[in-house]
């Protein structure tokens, strides 16, 4: 994979080279033309780019998911807009035909996209928003098959994909079984049964082809239907377990080039005679955004890799990951924004990609399922997990290859993600062993403080009511979800840090990288935090090094280690 990673680098070339048809230049002219950088297309057509979304029982090369965000971290690294238009929806529909389609269904969608046919994923009515059940869209069964009927609204590349997976009401009746799921491998866009609707602007993302249709009863053939009549709803929970993770973990690439270009412009601008970059607050910056890309990073490695070795708790750290991971990596914005100031709004020099990398970061706060939508998904589960196994050896076997990033990975099982509550919380375990070791340094001290304020929570959580935990919950219950986040994305920390072997991947090997990591955390949460200026001073001073000679080293400045 590595080998196929650095290929795809090589072909798409440095991003810096102003010559470059595929660099940064090209790929902010496309972005002032609101479209796809055609020059970038191309090169990942010959590349074959499709067969990463492919398992490679079916003939890809999509061997473990953790894989398929480091190869979709090279286009998101350049440009999330290219991510998302080329990739990202065609990754989101095919995941669902892994997860629910037949041997059929999946050979159809596999041979598409290694045909580099485009897919959409449609969900999106205006009227409904993330309100799944309350979908009007409908498919009606006639005697050949069904007919479509009804709006989709802002989706991507609705307008000009290649088929889609769509979801529409195949019932009246009430409750979760009212919805279905359909798999259309080539649409007929010349049939006067598809209208298609006008394309919705963007601030961010401007390549991508957001748009409309109507359907006017348009025939879709009996196999079409994904899984049984009725469980669209429940097949499509079980696929966003998958993409709910990954996504973001994709997204923070853009991030890290985010940090990249900021260092860059610090060593260069000047101030008074001398870099900008020997400035205190410049470092501390710099150090803050790289610690808070270092606890996503983290977060992100260890609920993909528990996609495929504890797949039960999908139903708590992928709407975790998508809920906190975006606050973390506007967090990373903001703090370089800083730094470059008014540079970072500037379309031209050096530092001009920053500006359309942090605009197409916005959108991952709502794309997909939007912050508070995944928040108000964890309410339910914390009661349960509180008094099951909060502080108590709950650990699934195994589970210490959730902290082990690259450590080898059995094969994906879409179909394993689950929908209840979970058995156990692997990560709450780890952060009680880590806070239970004698000695530890500085990581053992933040352990503490976090299972401390673990242990707060189960109180809080313990003493609900289940209508303490529903859509109306007091705002009280909705920040305790919400420092849980953050508890669980420290202990994603400290589990790396205690089990990866080496560096941890990133060459930050030692307590400094786990231990900024924390401290940053340690912010989001009430309380004083565990150590003292004079000590985050140097800490952050120490990261920024660390930081700054990877950058100068060409090497990523996320947990990957590779060149």
């Amino acid at each position: 994979m590595a080998d196929r990673v650095s290929a795809l680098e090589d072909l798409l070339g440095d991003p810096w080279q102003e010559t470059n048809p595929t660099g940064f230049r090209a790929l902010l002219a496309a972005d002032g033309r609101e479209e796809q950088l055609a020059a970038a297309t191309e090169a990942l057509d010959g590349f074959g780019f499709n067969r990463e979304l492919v398992p490679t029982a079916l003939g890809g090369r999509l061997d473990s998911l953790e894989r398929l965000v480091a190869a979709a971290r090279v286009l998101w690294r350049r440009d999330p807009g290219l991510g998302v238009g080329y990739a990202g929806s065609s990754y989101l529909a095919a995941v669902h035909v892994w997860a629910a389609g037949d041997e059929p269904q999946r050979r159809a969608m596999a041979d598409a996209l290694a045909a580099n046919k485009r897919f959409a994923i449609v969900y999106n009515e205006l009227d409904h928003g993330n309100d799944l059940a309350g979908a009007a869209f409908r498919a009606t069964a006639v005697p050949d098959g069904w007919q479509l009927r009804g709006r989709k609204d802002v989706v991507t590349n609705l307008g000009t994909s290649d088929g889609m997976v769509v979801f529409a009401r195949t019932s009246d009746r009430p409750g979760s079984r009212s919805h279905s799921l359909f798999l259309l491998p080539e649409l007929d866009r010349a049939s006067e049964r598809l209208r298609p609707g006008p394309r919705y602007p963007s601030s961010g993302l401007r390549g991508v082809h957001l748009g409309g249709a109507e359907f006017l009863d348009y025939p879709v053939p009996a196999d079409a239907l994904l899984g049984a009549p009725g469980q669209g709803l429940e097949l499509g929970l079980r696929s966003f377990q998958v993409t709910r993770t990954t996504l973001p973990a994709m997204f923070l690439a853009a991030a890290e080039s985010c940090l990249r270009v900021t260092l860059g412009a610090a060593e260069e601008r000047r101030l008074y005679g001398s870099s900008i970059v020997a400035l205190p607050y410049v470092r501390s910056s710099i150090a803050r955004a790289a610690a808070d890309l270092l606890a996503a990073d983290a977060l992100c490695a260890v609920a993909v890799r528990a996609l495929h070795l504890l797949p039960g708790q999908a139903p708590l750290l992928a709407p975790a990951v998508k809920y906190l991971v975006p606050q973390l990596l506007k967090d990373v914005v903001e703090s370089l924004r800083m730094v470059l100031g008014a540079q970072s709004y500037l379309r031209e020099g050096p530092a001009a990609i920053f500006q359309k990398l942090a605009r197409d970061l916005t959108p991952i706060a709502f794309m997909h399922a939007s912050r508070s939508a995944c928040l108000t998904g964890l309410l339910p589960l914390l009661p349960r997990l509180a008094q099951r196994c909060w502080l108590g050896a709950d650990a699934e076997p195994g589970g210490a290859g959730l902290f082990r990033p690259g450590a080898p990975l059995p094969p994906m099982d879409f179909t394993a993600p689950g929908l209840g509550i979970p058995r156990a919380d692997t990560a709450a375990a780890t952060l009680a062993a880590v806070a239970g070791q004698p000695g530890g340094g500085l990581p053992a001290r933040f352990a503490a403080h976090f299972r401390d304020e673990l242990a707060r929570l189960r109180d809080q959580f313990t003493a609900l009511s289940p209508r303490d935990t529903t859509l109306d919950a007091a705002p009280a219950v909705f920040e305790a979800a919400h420092r849980y986040t953050v508890v669980l994305a420290a202990a994603a920390c400290l589990g790396v840090w205690r089990h990866a072997d080496g560096d941890a991947g990133s060459g930050l090997g030692d307590d400094l990288w786990v231990s900024a990591a924390l401290d940053r955390l340690a912010a989001r949460l009430p309380g004083r935090r565990p150590i003292g200026a004079e000590e985050r001073t140097e800490l952050e001073e120490a990261l920024f090094r660390q930081t700054a000679g990877l950058h100068r080293a060409g090497r990523p400045l996320d947990l990957t280690g590779r060149q």
